[in-house]
This record gives structure tokens, sequence and C-alpha cells, in this order.
């Protein structure tokens, strides 16, 4: 398979994927033998002897840190060759994956490279789910060993799902497909599709909608010729933005459902805290009491509170989304165009309303004056 230097065809579908827990001790022979140099640093807690392609992983986990450093031993097809190790927090095949790839260089060093692998086609050298706090490689003996430490975005974890791989050879810098490899299948892209969809129902229903709906509330009801049709837009919006939020949410369960060994405690906690708080906006609405009535004024503060807690935690666990998805920067950079328009356009409409207010006040008082 052709390669360039801007893009990689490191993995596909023979990607091998198991579950391995950060602190299941490992009965394995083989990989208990074997011992690196790099002094204290390079010693760790626990190993195991992998199914496949004669490899081996050594791991010690900080679950207070959050930190995972590993040693991945295999050899690669050929001398020139590469090997990767990734963990996959989304799924238990190659797409998802999060991979450290280690190579020698055009000069003849290690190189490490990680790669979001979020399909079949070519990939480009890229961020991942992870943070590599410091990553090595060495060569010798036919063997290349990686050597990395990772910040795991979420505490706690006490499993993770790894896929690992080697291949015959690197051209320009880039990692070419291994032996054996197909060009991939349409069918092991629907991890990623739900995961895209997911995305795109929670960006335009919480991150979008939403603030939009507030912003003509807010704005809108201070001219009387808006009355009650700014009301009605309002619903309109919420309303919508709920049913799809909703459905992008039921999505969400449902890839977590899927995802054994990861959990992204934050990012569903915050959505759990926004269906339940505008369900409560949804019910709230039925219970409107009228303009004149004594318990309009405690309404307004509930639904005011609510409404801006939502918009506040919408805002944020768009950008948590992000983080997971990984998508290309564009796409988030898009998102922070659009909430940047729409907060330019409150900001606008802020200003004009304060100053039709002040002036409103103003002639009521000299209407009243004597």
């Amino acid at each position: 398979m052709a390669s360039s230097s801007s893009s990689s065809h490191l993995v596909a579908t023979v990607f091998l994927l198991t579950a391995v827990s950060l602190f299941s001790p490992s009965q394995s022979a083989t990989c208990a033998s074997q011992t690196f140099t790099g002094g204290r640093d390079r010693v760790y807690t626990f190993c195991t002897d992998l199914p496949a392609l004669d490899s081996y992983l050594h791991w010690s986990y900080d679950q207070s840190e959050s930190t995972l450093s590993i040693a991945f031993v295999a050899a690669p097809t050929r001398p020139d060759g590469w090997i990767s190790w990734s963990i996959n927090p989304t799924g238990t095949g190659m797409v998802g994956a999060q991979a450290l790839a280690a190579f020698r260089d055009s000069r003849g060093g290690m190189a490490v490279k990680t790669y979001n692998v979020t399909g079949y086609g070519p990939l480009k050298e890229s961020r991942v789910w992870y943070e590599v706090k410091e990553s090595s490689a060495e060569y010798s003996g036919g063997v290349m060993r990686l050597f990395a430490t990772l910040v795991l975005p979420e505490k706690g974890m006490t499993a993770v799902n790894h896929v690992w791989q080697v291949g015959p050879s690197v051209t320009g810098g880039v990692p070419d497909k291994h032996e054996g490899q197909s060009n991939g299948a349409t069918g092991g892209n629907s991890k990623t599709n739900k995961r895209n969809i997911h995305g795109i129902l929670n960006v335009v229903s919480w991150g979008i909608m939403f603030p939009i709906g507030i912003v003509m509330a807010r704005y809108l009801r201070t001219f009387p010729s808006a009355d009650p049709a700014w009301f009605y837009l309002h619903v309109s919006c919420q309303v919508s933005a709920y049913a799809i939020g909703v459905a992008g949410w039921a999505t969400g369960l449902k890839l977590g459902s899927e995802s054994k060994g990861v959990t992204y405690s934050y990012h569903r906690n915050i959505g759990i805290a926004l269906f339940v708080l505008s369900t409560l906006q949804v019910f709230a609405l039925l219970l409107r009491p009228k303009k004149d009535h004594k318990y309009r004024l405690y309404w307004n503060i509930y639904h005011h509170g609510v409404g801006y807690s939502v918009l506040i935690l919408s805002i944020i666990n768009v950008f948590k989304g992000f983080d997971i998805l990984k998508p290309e920067p564009k796409w988030e950079n898009a998102y922070i165009i659009v909430i940047g328009i729409v907060g330019g356009i409150a900001l606008l409409l802020e200003a004009i309303t304060w100053t039709v207010v002040v002036r409103r006040r103003k002639s009521k008082n000299q209407s009243l004056a004597p």
C-alpha cells in the first residue's frame, strides 16, 4: 500500500485487541524474566505475555495521579519495520485506537509518534486521548522496545482496552501497512459513526440551540412588538433542542454501555445533570403561573437559575466532548466561532436593551413629575 509524508497507513483490520486490568498481576513466565536498562524508571509492577505476535507488555499504574507507565516489547516484521501499542477508550476494535508507534527514523535513531485512529483510511500524526508525558524506544537483537508514560484523562480507571500490531517497513517517516492488511471494511466504522452522531446531536442541541433560545427570551421580550412571538420562538427552540439533546444523550448512554473498561466520568455526569435540569425546565413550562400570580416571581427565579445553569454546563460539556472525540481542529474551531457569534450578538443586544430600559424609566419618571 502506498504511503506519503503527510499520511500514515499505520493500522487496519487485523489489529489485535484485549482488555488489561491496570491492577492485575501477571503469571507470565517470559515477560517476568525481561529487564530494561534505565534504572528504577524502567521497573514495572506488572507484565503479561500477549497472546499474539510474540509480544509483551509491562506496566505500572499510579491511580492517584492517573499515570500509566508502559513498556511494549515486540519484534517488527522486518528490521526496518515498526511496532505499535494503543489504548482504545471507546470500543473493542481498531477504530478509536489511540496509538503509539515506534520505528527507525531517517537518521537511524528510534522515533515514537502518536496516531488517533478514526477510520480505515490514511492517518496523520495527531494528538491522542491521553497525554504522553514521555516516550522513547530502542532496538536490539531484532526486538523493539517502546517506553512511554501516559496521563489518562479519567482518574480511577481500573482497566483499559489495548491494541497492538507490528509492521514491515517505514517510508518517508511514515509506517507502512502491515503484511496481510486489507484496505478496510465499511462495517468497522459503525462505532465512529455513532460517536460522530452523538457529538453532532449534542453540539447542535445543548451547544447551539439552547443558547440561542435563551438569547431570544432574554432580549426579544424587551420590545412590546415582539410579544408574544418571542415566547413561542423561545419555547419552540428550547423544546426542539431538548428533543435533539435527549437523542444525543441516549446515544451517549449506548456508547458508554459498549465501551467496556472506560468511563468518562465528568462528561457522563454533566450529561446526566443536563438531562435532569432540562427535563425540569420542560415540566416547569406546564406549571408556569400567570404574570400577576403571587408565585410568578419565584417561578422566574427558578426558571432563570436552571436555564443559565443548563447554558453553562452545556458549553462545558461540548468542549469535554471535543477532548474525548478529538476531531480535526477545524470542527472545534467552527463551534468556537459559532458560540462566539452568539455571545457577541448577546452582548450587543444587552447594550441595546439596557438603553431601551433606561430611556423608558426616564420617560416614566418625567411623566410622573408634577
